[in-house]
């Protein structure tokens, strides 16, 4: 929120510099974001002066310059070009010096040089109106009257405004800072309490509306349907009202804190929201049909038309402000296209009431309606200061519209909201603070924020909390108003250092995922988070995943945002396509994040944990070329076989034994061609991985193959080796490597033969490898040949050919009868 520094000090006597304020709000618990010089003229006529022109004269070489010379007050006059056509001599005019900045817009602007003309020198510039920002006339230059004295700096003749804003951080628990009156109450007490000053709040002046009556034709009445969404409406009719522009310190007021001005009576309405707090609507009172204003909720899918023009699907939740026939506003959100004002208003309803908090957030996400009604109605606006804001803005419309009190206050107001009663105690404040608070300066800070002390003892307070502070209701929310007030710098901090031993489970995940996560980047990959949050549409008709299963938002951001992700693909496939959109076609990338899904069936418990699930996995993603261009050879594209490898190597890293693992075929619907790998004891899913397929690609509007990996990192850290890594000498006996050429069938894999050598021979085949597959001539149709190599080694000794003819043969055999493999001739 911007408050501006001259309004602020409207409420609160101090000389406080913007920059001091800075600093004493910040270190009160209100942070200030900046602090920014405004000036209701860009560059605040810096350079600019009254001026006189003494001489003028034809210029030689022109047919419509002059040549002037012009007293600015200084020690000589100046020789300016002008080629204005209503210079002449003896007028007072405005004159910008050299190094003045004439703005074309608020950001853009040209600099006042010395420079010469058709050859004559000239000093300065001699202004139009709409040159500087004072008008929009550009026949000539400003002509002042003779009165004008020269040399007086241009934003002191004009009166141009000067002030600071300051950018004050509302935090959701500080809605009583929503308004400038809300920020003095803070400087009023943090000066109270730490200087001793005797300050209070300077209250505007009220219309007095305890006499109010009846006098309009058409009364308006008021009922509220839903006391629960609305626990407070207060109104009142207005007539005889005029609208038009607002006066020229309402429009810089506002403009300095960022509103744009729209006509007095709206302007009065934004007036009143930022000094206090208190949103208000106006309404035509001719356009309420029936005379009849109904607080209440909409059948579902009910059209309204909202001041931006937009027609907008109404949920059977949100609370509207109708009329007999129709809805007229979206309550606490944004006002009707047909009920405002106009410039041929001249009855009105002006509206100041207290709605429910939580359904005014809700209504706002759903129309993804942001204003500065619903900022501050969705915090907790004070339920007991709508009459008065209503006698202030009523006051305010008499002085600049011109309007007269035609109706009593309509305040419906069932059941009042009271204030939160509270009891403190001085020795739980010491503890809760950690040192001991003088009572003096604990009296003065409740007080000098509006907090009544209903009785004090020795040992504490009974206090009653004021309905603003709708965040305060418990003892500690109370210490926590001391201590920011009194001055978190002025808490000593003890200078002992307590530690204690804590041990950390083993394996420690995060050591884990930190070495695969630098393992990766080391290969070229980048890590990417994504949020958890994403959208239904993606496992709405998929395959792949259960739409039953996602877990709904129940008060979404957006609609892309409604329901928790089931999967990593998405999220980080629409990386994949904004780094495609920005032309980064080579692509490696992972992430480490969690998938969420409800539990169905049997498994469902009865806690609320036990009806969702909630699984750390690891996501790889990979396209376009493997390595950059280089003038060494052509980059090859990454394939099935590269993403294959990182996942290999990152199960190999993480100790995990291959031979209890099974690689199938994979099942899922997304991809092309893949691989599930599947624990054989457990039948359990570990890792799928595969190049995604083109209805995939195509959802995601990708138009490049993306070859992707799915880990389910929580089961691999449950399987990670509990046993610790063990020193082992390196071995002093070489190593053996015998080949064979297996004719086997198309269907069996790889991994099969890895398995059944394995088994077969545990203590010396160290590693085995596949370097030549063949299909075609000399091989019978359905069958293919692979050249596989095994590494034996014995720690102990050189191994003989005894030995090694030995473990080959049963290896052969082996294969011969669990794959039906033979030897190639």
């Amino acid at each position: 929120m911007k408050a501006s520094y001259k309004w602020l000090r409207e409420y609160v006597d101090t000389d406080l510099t913007p920059n001091e304020l800075d600093e004493l709000l910040t270190f009160s618990g209100l942070e200030i974001e900046g602090v920014e010089k405004v000036e209701s003229i860009p560059g605040g006529l810096e350079h600019v002066v009254i001026a006189q022109v003494l001489t003028c004269e034809n210029h030689p070489d022109s047919d419509h310059l002059h040549i002037t010379t012009v007293d600015v007050g200084g020690e000589r006059p100046l020789d300016i070009v002008c080629g204005a056509p209503n210079v002449a001599a003896g007028q007072k005019v405005v004159c910008a010096t050299i190094g003045t900045k004439i703005y074309t817009s608020e950001t853009e602007y040209y600099e006042i040089k010395r420079g010469k003309l058709r050859g004559a020198v000239s000093e300065g510039m001699l202004c139009a109106a709409d040159e500087l920002q004072l008008g929009s006339s550009h026949d000539g230059i400003m002509v002042l009257p003779d009165d004008a004295p020269v040399g007086m700096p241009a934003k002191e003749y004009f009166h141009l405004e000067e002030d600071y804003t300051l950018e004050v951080a509302i935090t959701a628990n500080r809605s009583d800072a929503t308004s400038h009156i809300g920020v003095a109450r803070d400087i009023v007490a943090v000066l109270n309490t730490r200087t001793g000053a005797d300050k209070k709040i300077l209250w505007p002046e009220v219309a007095d509306l305890s006499q109010a009556r009846n006098t309009t034709a058409n009364p308006i009445s008021v009922t509220v349907e839903r006391p629960d969404l609305c626990p407070r409406y207060t109104g009142i009719v207005l007539e005889n009202v005029k609208v038009a522009d607002s006066p020229e310190w309402l429009q810089n007021k506002l403009r300095t804190i960022g509103i744009r001005p729209i006509n007095n009576v709206v302007d009065i309405t934004n007036f009143v929201l930022m000094e206090v707090g208190q949103p208000m609507h106006a309404f035509d009172a001719d356009k309420i049909a029936g005379n009849k204003v109904i607080v209440k909720t909409l059948p579902q899918g009910t059209s309204f038309v909202t001041l931006d023009g937009v027609e907008r699907k109404l949920d059977e939740r949100d609370l509207m402000i109708c009329n007999e026939q129709e809805g007229m506003c979206i309550a606490g959100v944004f006002g009707g296209e047909k009920s405002g004002i106009t410039n041929d208003t001249t009855r009105m309803f002006l509206e100041s009431a207290y709605f429910n908090p939580m359904s005014i957030r809700k209504t706002s996400k759903r129309h993804t309606l942001k204003t500065d009604a619903s900022f501050r109605y969705e915090r907790g606006c004070d339920p007991n200061i709508t009459l008065w804001a209503l006698q202030r803005a009523v006051k305010l419309l008499q002085e600049l519209a011109g309007a007269t009190v035609a109706s009593e206050v309509i305040d419906v107001y069932p059941t009042p909201i009271e204030r939160a009663a509270v009891d403190i105690n001085f020795n739980r404040i010491t503890r809760l603070v950690g040192q001991e608070i003088p009572v003096d300066d604990i009296r003065t800070a409740l007080l000098s924020l509006d907090i009544e002390i209903v009785s004090e003892t020795a040992e504490g307070m009974s206090l009653r909390i004021p309905t603003c502070k709708v965040d305060v209701y418990r003892e500690c929310d109370v210490v926590e108003e001391i201590m920011r007030i009194y001055g978190y710098n002025k808490i000593d901090v003890d200078e002992r250092i307590s530690s204690c031993l804590s041990f950390g489970q083993k394996p420690n995940p995060r050591r884990l995922q930190n070495i695969v996560s630098d393992m990766l980047t080391n290969n070229g990959f980048s890590e990417i988070m994504n949020n958890s949050l994403t959208k239904a549409e993606y496992f709405e008709n998929n395959a792949d995943f259960d739409p039953a299963r996602s877990i709904q938002i129940l008060n979404p951001l957006s609609k892309e945002l409604n329901v928790m992700r089931q999967t990593l693909l998405y999220c980080g496939m629409e990386c994949v396509v904004r780094n495609l959109n920005y032309k980064i076609h080579d692509q490696k990338l992972y992430e480490f994040g969690r998938t969420y899904q409800k539990v169905e069936g049997e498994a469902a418990g009865t806690a609320v944990t036990d009806k969702y699930e909630e699984v750390q996995h690891l996501s790889m993603f990979m396209t376009g070329n493997d390595a950059a261009e280089s003038w060494r050879g052509k980059p090859a594209p990454v394939d099935f076989y590269h993403l294959k490898a990182h996942v290999m190597n990152i199960l190999r890293r993480m100790r995990m034994n291959i031979t209890r693992m099974e690689f199938v075929p994979t099942t899922k619907k997304y991809f092309a061609e893949g691989i599930d790998i599947i624990f054989r004891d457990s039948k359990k899913e570990l890792c799928s991985f595969g190049r995604l397929n083109k209805e995939t690609l195509r959802r995601m509007d990708c138009k490049q193959d993306v070859f992707y990996a799915d880990i389910n990192w929580q089961l691999l850290l449950k399987s990670y080796p509990s046993k610790e890594v063990l020193y082992a000498e390196v071995a002093k006996f070489p190593e053996v490597r015998r080949d064979l050429a297996l004719v086997l069938d198309k269907s069996v894999t790889f991994a099969e033969i890895e398995r059944v050598a394995y088994a077969t021979e545990k203590k010396l085949l160290k590693r085995i490898s596949l370097f030549d597959v063949y299909e075609g001539k000399g091989i019978t149709e359905g069958k293919k040949s692979y050249a596989v190599s095994f590494i034996l080694q014995d720690k102990d000794k050189t191994l003989n050919d005894k030995q090694i003819e030995t473990v080959m043969t049963k290896i052969q055999k082996n294969l011969e009868s669990q794959l039906n493999a033979h030897i190639r001739s």
